[in-house]
């Protein structure tokens, strides 16, 4: 039997691999920019160990260090730029150019043994520009806040679908680029953040280039309807990417990632069987177990397997995927 641990972990690795790409509809691809080598070994940003315990944070939706910024005027956006705009431009922006210095991570959904770490630039979320827009209704503050000594604006992102976690994004009001995020579940309690306490005088531009495929594709979609019948998307949610994985034992499964723009659920086709838990259904099929993990209601995930009534191993075959192993990503990916 597969622990909760190692699929949590799995889903954890998913969304490690999504982190990789900012991702968006309206072209088969897009220029995305990495980090060149010398400046993965000058300013890498990997995580250090911060041990046990709980950061305390502050009032809902603000982390501990951002505060109003009294020296600041009003933060309102151009007349031309509407707040979601705004922020979705400010993700584009970067995958060209990060600020680092200090970062906080924490992480309590997926769990994670070591829930609080350090790291010099905060992991890039995955956003799906069509999805947010879609999605979410995305407000900007009424005055600048203070992260790290920058003036920044503070984006609230309430997503339609009142079972999925709500966001807050901090931006720098100069640079445009993230400062500060935090995902909450619907009922308020964290699920994870990222948090600049310091940052250095200039931002760090990334030059190495890649490809970055599209998402939310209808033939992708239309592949998984074929190998699953009777799954029932949660409202929202398409598939973002699919990938194969082999576990240390051997045993081959097929991950596909479900996004609704920001929030990313696992769904995996396995032989090998997992016990379900909070945040995890599971449905088996003669042989096979079909995971739903993610950020969203007991009821909801099942709710997504329950009319699946057979497999069609061949259609999961058909998946476009890339190879990948299980196991714990980099810390300053979670």
């Amino acid at each position: 039997m597969l622990s909760q641990t190692v699929l949590l972990g799995l889903l954890t690795a998913g969304w490690s691999a999504a982190q990789t790409a900012f991702v968006q509809t309206s072209a088969p691809q897009i220029s995305a920019t990495q980090p060149s080598a010398a400046q993965s070994v000058a300013a890498s940003p990997g995580a250090l160990p911060l041990g046990t315990g709980s950061l305390s944070t502050g009032p809902l939706g603000t982390p501990p260090g951002v505060g109003p910024d009294p020296a600041q005027g009003s933060a309102a956006s151009s007349p031309a730029t509407s707040p979601i705009e705004a922020l979705i431009s400010a993700l584009k922006r970067s995958w060209l150019a990060e600020a680092r210095g200090e970062a906080v991570l924490e992480l309590v959904f997926p769990p994670s043994t070591t829930p609080l770490r350090r790291a010099r630039a905060l992991p890039r979320l995955t956003a799906v520009a069509a999805l947010i827009r879609r999605n979410f209704v995305v407000t900007v503050g009424a005055a600048t806040e203070t992260v790290a000594g920058r003036a920044a604006l503070r984006y609230t992102l309430t997503p339609r679908n009142a079972h999925a976690a709500r966001w807050t994004i901090w931006t720098d009001q100069k640079w445009k680029v993230p400062l500060a995020y935090q995902e909450r579940m619907p009922g308020g309690s964290l699920a994870r953040r990222a948090e600049l306490t310091t940052v250095d005088p200039a931002l760090t531009k990334l030059t190495a280039t890649a490809s970055v495929p599209l998402s939310g594709s209808p033939a992708l979609k239309k592949i998984l309807f074929a190998a699953l019948p009777g799954l029932k998307l949660p409202a929202g949610f398409e598939p973002l990417s699919a990938q194969v994985r082999t576990d240390a034992a051997g045993t081959t499964s097929t991950e596909v990632l479900l996004t609704d723009g920001l929030n990313l659920l696992a769904l995996v086709v396995s032989p090998r069987p997992v016990q379900a838990a909070s945040g995890v259904a599971v449905r088996r099929l003669k042989g096979q177990a079909v995971w739903l993990v993610g950020n969203l209601p007991q009821g909801t995930l099942e709710s997504a397997l329950a009319g699946i009534q057979r497999l069609n191993l061949q259609a999961v075959s058909n998946l476009p995927s890339r190879p990948g192993t299980s196991g714990a990503p980099a810390a300053s990916d979670q």
